[in-house]
């Protein structure tokens, strides 16, 4: 099975003050398509830095990164965000969605930068809200959504365009545990039957159980691996 995801010695360092901080210390990671890989560790080891620069969000300092076919550690900025709108879907803690738009107007966002029809956007936004169990709920504004049902728009947002690749950043970090649960069931699900590949930033050990692979970082290093059943 191909791999979707590719680095290589990949370095990245931020400046603090006067100091240079190495984050990420020459990571060699593949993961498979169609894996649900759970990434874990302690607050500050680098998971996020890791996964923005597999979604392109930032650039590597050093290294080879291979997304979805794509060398991006090649690709200048405008190339890259719009590498970005085709190939990955995004999901985050605190959902992201903008208060004055409608549940289908903020799943609508990532096609606008899509040579889609309207009416090709309208059928793409429809079935990504029906997929989540939303389509009664297009006309809702944020405010007037539970916190599980934000991010289910967040994740018909991040479906919407079909991408390769869901990078979700602590999704049910925000939730209690019901509706954590049942944003768990929907990204297991999108992953079993839509064959999507997702990684999955993580603290929580049953959230991360959820996954097919479980990957540990500690100080910018990959310290163990281990396969997990789903449960």
């Amino acid at each position: 099975m191909p791999s979707v995801v590719s680095l290589k010695g990949v370095v990245k360092r931020y400046t603090r003050g006067k100091q240079r901080v190495q984050v990420l210390h020459a990571l060699d990671l593949e993961i498979q398509e169609g894996e649900f890989l759970a990434l874990m560790g302690p607050s500050g080891s680098g998971k996020t830095t890791l996964l923005n620069l597999i979604g392109g969000i930032d650039r590597a300092d050093d290294g080879d990164l291979v997304v979805a076919g794509e060398r991006i550690s090649a690709l200048k900025s405008r190339e890259l965000a719009h590498w970005r709108a085709r190939h990955v879907g995004f999901v985050f803690q605190f959902y992201n969605l903008m208060p004055l738009l409608t549940a289908e107007q903020n799943v609508e966002l990532p096609l606008l930068m899509t040579n889609l029809s309207r009416a090709q956007r309208n059928n793409n936004v429809q079935a990504a809200l029906d997929l989540v169990g939303l389509a009664d709920r297009a006309s809702h504004k944020p405010a007037e959504l539970s916190g599980g049902q934000q991010q289910r728009v967040a994740i018909a947002r991040a479906l919407v365009a079909d991408p390769d690749l869901l990078v979700c950043d602590e999704p049910t970090g925000d939730l209690d545990r019901e509706m954590a649960e049942q944003i768990l069931d929907l990204l297991q699900m999108v992953n079993r039957e839509q064959g999507k590949t997702i990684i999955m930033v993580t603290h929580d050990s049953k959230a991360a159980a959820r996954a097919t692979r479980q990957l540990h970082l500690d100080k910018g290093r990959l310290i163990d691996a281990e396969t997990s059943v789903a449960a």
